[in-house]
């Protein structure tokens, strides 16, 4: 009677181990016995306000644009100087040469008739209203033609030359302004074979016997670039003192000084140079400079 007990219970106990074996099953290699109903724990998702979407709107998001910064602030050039200039030629397109050929001035390329103004306020210094340069005598102190000469608020001397006019009232003595017309552009003198320019130079006052002085002594390009397109105030004064008082108010002349030489028949003399009737300056090498008349 025991040893049937005990045999039943050894059966109960193989299904027991046979059924929990089964239960663990691992199942194929390579793929998981977990069910796969199970969804995954995931955080639960943030309240979105009432009245929004969920989900971000593509026309708003292209639409957005980064902020628009301030206009740029115009910042005025420094000041310079005490005095203000203007380019010497007035409404028309214009081009010249920044760099040393043959004298310190420089070429302004201007259509004939073009406005030849004062740089600077200042006095009329000199006025030669006599083309009287000839390729035969190359004199030096006609090459220039017509021109004007002003001495500036700032000391300075300022000529124009090459001019085919001269305008009413621009007479030695007479007082002008920044920007006032002096005369025209034309061929006048040894440009009588080129295109109509503007001969500009910078100096210091001297008499019209020293004319080597007066066709000029500073390098114009860089005052003639700062008032074309850049700080109006920027003056050549310092710089013209200090070549003055390097080289002394009437230097010697260095560079094609000689004009050419022509027989004369006889020992005949043409007529000395003078002024003319109305005070306008005939300036030739033979004038004695101011001070010494």
């Amino acid at each position: 009677m025991r040893s049937g007990h005990l045999g039943r219970w050894a059966a109960v106990t193989a299904a027991l181990l046979l059924t929990g074996a089964c239960s663990q099953a691992t199942g194929l290699a390579g793929v998981n016995a977990t069910s796969p109903s199970a969804p995954p724990v995931t955080s639960p998702p943030a309240a979105t306000p009432p009245g929004e979407s969920a989900e971000p709107e593509a026309e708003h998001q292209a639409a957005e644009q980064p902020p628009k910064g301030d206009d740029p602030v115009k910042v005025p050039p420094p000041k310079l100087s005490k005095y203000e200039y203007t380019f010497p030629v007035k409404g028309c397109k214009t081009t010249y040469q920044r760099k040393l050929l043959v004298l310190p001035k420089t070429t302004v390329w201007a259509a004939q008739g073009c406005a030849f103004v004062a740089p600077i306020g200042g006095v009329v210094d000199e006025v030669n209203i006599q083309n009287k340069w000839r390729p035969t005598t190359d004199v030096g102190a006609d090459r220039e033609g017509r021109f004007v000469t002003i001495i500036g608020d700032d000391g300075v001397r300022y000529l124009g030359g090459h001019l085919d006019t001269i305008a009413d009232g621009v007479k030695p003595g007479a007082r002008v302004k920044a920007g006032q017309l002096l005369g025209r552009v034309g061929r006048t003198g040894n440009a009588r074979d080129t295109g109509s320019n503007l001969y500009f130079a910078i100096s210091w006052k001297t008499g019209p016997a020293f004319w080597w002085v007066r066709r000029g002594m500073v390098e114009p390009w860089d005052y003639l670039d700062a008032w074309q397109t850049g700080n109006r105030t920027y003056s050549p004064r310092e710089k013209a003192l200090a070549l003055r008082g390097k080289l002394g108010e009437t230097p010697a002349c260095a560079v094609q000084c000689a004009s050419r030489k022509v027989p004369q028949a006889g020992k005949t003399q043409g007529p000395k140079p003078k002024r003319t009737n109305d005070g306008v300056v005939a300036v030739t090498p033979s004038i004695a400079p101011f001070g010494q008349q």
